[in-house]
């Protein structure tokens, strides 16, 4: 029986940890949300032992005959006005606590790395940004932060009420459609943390995924001056021949290839997708296989998204799924 216990408890300590998990936090945002999450834990466990030790103590007792006990009476009351302050207390301690780690969600540095996020049914775009706003290189599904440094996340839907979440960074913050809200995020170390869609918008919401990959400062740097870089041209035939393909079918009118006629804002910008690591928010690993089979029928890999069947001659599949695969 005891053996049985361990494991279970075993089994059930595995979901604390990962990429995921709003327990194993790397940045001070979730440190301050997870010390919050363990405070509320250990003082409604401890709660919970007083009462019911309590509750215990008074079953044991001896029941004592009907009648009138002033002085019993009066302790009750005792109790009964500790018991209220002791709430009180208890309440309004909770609620500075949670202020205060509130707090940490968007405060930063003033020369923090500036990221525009935008929320859609069913993908994130993430607009890197300098000093003065402008736009230097647009991502999908895919956000990289340098380790060690503030990076702030302007928030904002452009449909429906999303929520970003990445518990091993931060809280989750609302994407509300008409407003902007600011978060701010910094990984103490190098890694891949996973993020999700954490209010539901839609058939897909489950499948609104997205890495967050922070790196040091040196690869930062390469990431971001290739990323700010125009699609390099293919390096074979049939790649060559994808990007006419590409060019000549309405991919061009939904998706932005910098350097390329592509300039399309309706879909994910796709100049460098062949470096990420998913595709479909999430949903599938980039590869040469995986990028056909989105071409191929996006409808079937992700009921509801909104890219169309493009009719494709399987030659032309081949084509166009090599030259997605050469975007890097």
């Amino acid at each position: 029986m005891k053996a049985a216990l361990v494991i279970i408890f075993i089994v059930l300590l595995a979901g604390c940890g990962g990429n995921q998990s709003a327990l194993e936090a790397h940045g001070p945002s979730a440190v301050a949300l997870k010390d919050l999450i363990v405070l509320f834990t250990l003082l409604c466990f401890a709660i919970w032992l007083l009462v019911t030790g309590f509750l215990l103590w008074v079953l044991a007792r001896r029941r004592a005959e009907p009648r009138q006990d002033q002085a019993a009476e009066q302790r009750m009351t005792v109790a009964v006005r500790a018991s209220v302050a002791a709430t009180v207390l208890v309440v309004a301690g909770l609620t500075v606590a949670s202020f205060h780690a509130t707090r940490s969600l968007n405060s930063g540095a003033d020369d923090a790395v500036l990221v525009s996020v935008k929320g859609q049914q069913w993908w994130w775009q993430f607009t890197y940004k300098d000093a003065t706003q402008a736009s230097i290189f647009q991502a999908a599904n895919e956000l990289h932060i340098p380790v060690g440094k503030d990076v702030r996340l302007e928030l904002e839907s452009i449909d429906v009420i999303h929520s970003l979440w990445i518990p091993s960074l931060a809280g989750k913050l609302d994407l509300i459609p008409g407003r902007k809200n600011d978060l701010t995020l910094r990984a103490d170390r190098p890694g891949t943390y996973r993020g999700q869609c954490a209010e539901f918008c839609g058939l897909q919401h489950g499948h609104m995924a997205f890495l967050v990959i922070a790196q040091d400062e040196g690869d930062y740097r390469q990431w971001a001056a290739a990323q700010a870089a125009p699609a390099t041209e293919p390096s074979d035939a049939e790649a060559a021949a994808g990007k006419v393909v590409f060019m000549s079918k309405p991919c061009a009118a939904c998706h932005t290839i910098r350097g390329t006629p592509a300039i399309g804002s309706s879909g994910p910008d796709l100049t460098h997708v062949g470096g990420r690591q998913t595709i479909g928010a999430g949903l599938l690993e980039t590869t040469r296989g995986s990028l056909a089979a989105w071409i191929a029928d996006p409808q079937t890999l992700k009921p509801g998204n909104n890219m169309p069947l493009v009719p494709l001659t399987s030659e032309e599949l081949r084509q166009l799924s090599a030259y997605m695969e050469g975007l890097r």
